[in-house]
């Protein structure tokens, strides 16, 4: 079985799946993640579209692309499908999303 890479873009996880939910509906923006503290966002940068499925974000990147951040470096992604998440951390009161 060949494990699909995962990326960390700031406080975006990018993990790599085979297709998009069939439920999962386009979105009209390009910005994956608003920063809470900053106003900065990650956004999608060529060819690609975001959908929404179930509470979660999809990528469709039909042509080599980018996440891009004011604070980060450009995060290269290949054609292909990808789930979005935030990342979490551990803090001494439980899981928390981590602030970007």
């Amino acid at each position: 079985m060949q494990t699909k890479p995962n990326y960390r873009h700031g406080d975006v996880i990018v993990k790599r799946i085979d297709a998009l939910p069939k439920e999962a509906e386009p979105l009209k923006t390009k910005v994956v993640m608003e920063g809470e503290q900053t106003g900065h966002a990650h956004r999608l940068e060529g060819a690609g579209e975001l959908f929404r499925w179930n509470e979660k974000l999809y990528l469709k990147v039909t042509k080599r692309a980018a996440l891009t951040h004011e604070e980060h470096a450009r995060g290269e992604l290949d054609e292909g499908f990808y789930e979005i998440a935030q990342q979490n951390a551990w803090k001494e009161d439980g899981w928390a999303k981590v602030i970007d």
